[in-house]
């Protein structure tokens, strides 16, 4: 009996409680307009701030079978906890002919879905030579469980093409400084595209390991190697250039970010 007096007590203070207005203890002691601009300059501050931040995670010189190239991959952001604005660019470069192989540059709106994930949207431009085209961006991307950092998207072209990427990549910690980083891309499109090469179904899948040694969080040079394969008509494609459709490539190069 006395057991459900308590419970019945518990459950009457805990409404009593609810009940409650808020108390704010400072606007006894100073004036409530006052107090409530300090209140909005500290959510700015934890949680409402406008941040940046800037990541060049690839940064590299490929041998590419003898025909050395630079490669660059980076992405940045500006925005708050829940909206931002994304930019990413990646491109390749032959160092010997002196000619941009491809490049691209994808503008984002981002906001977060889950804990550990942000859908994407937005635009993709392409800057390849003699085939500059256009794409519309929906993706997402976070960390899945066990820490792989995923980044998937699917693009449209202006001219219909449909065309889907999915990067992964993971840290694997030999000291807080050494660190072994597998990855993985692989590309795939629903039509094929004679005019550049491009096949349907599974286009080019890349394999890589790096290890990078971390002066700083934000200087990390690496060295590695990078397998890439090009798969059905694409590497017909690849073939009737004069092309290897399949290529293994030692790499060294920095990872930075500010």
């Amino acid at each position: 009996m006395r057991s459900r007096h308590g419970v019945f007590l518990i459950i009457l203070i805990f409404f009593a409680l609810s009940q409650a207005p808020a108390q704010q203890a400072a606007n006894d002691y100073y004036a409530p307009e006052a107090m409530q601009a300090t209140r909005e300059q500290l959510r700015r501050e934890h949680g409402g701030a406008t941040n940046f931040f800037i990541q060049a995670d690839r940064f590299e010189y490929q041998s590419n079978d003898g025909s050395g190239g630079l490669l660059w991959e980076g992405q940045g952001w500006v925005g708050g906890d829940y909206n931002r604005f994304w930019l990413k660019t990646e491109g390749e470069y032959f160092s010997e002919t002196g000619d941009l192989e491809e490049a691209e540059m994808q503008a984002l709106y981002s906001r977060p879905v889950s804990a550990y994930f942000d859908f994407q949207a937005g635009l993709r431009q392409d800057m390849q030579p003699g085939a500059a085209r256009t794409f519309g961006v929906i993706g997402v991307q976070g960390l899945a469980p066990y820490w792989f950092e995923i980044d998937t998207a699917l693009f449209i072209s202006h001219d219909g093409d449909v065309s889907a990427r999915f990067e992964t990549e993971y840290d694997l910690r030999f000291t807080q400084r050494l660190i072994l980083q597998p990855r993985a891309e692989l590309n795939l499109a629903l039509q094929e595209v004679e005019k550049l090469g491009l096949g349907s179904g599974l286009n080019t899948a890349e394999l890589g390991a790096r290890l990078r040694y971390e002066f700083k969080r934000e200087f990390a040079p690496y060295a590695g190697i990078s397998w890439l394969r090009a798969a059905g008509a694409t590497a017909d494609f690849v073939r009737r250039d004069g092309g290897n459709p399949s290529s293994l490539s030692v790499v060294v190069g920095l990872r930075l970010w500010f």
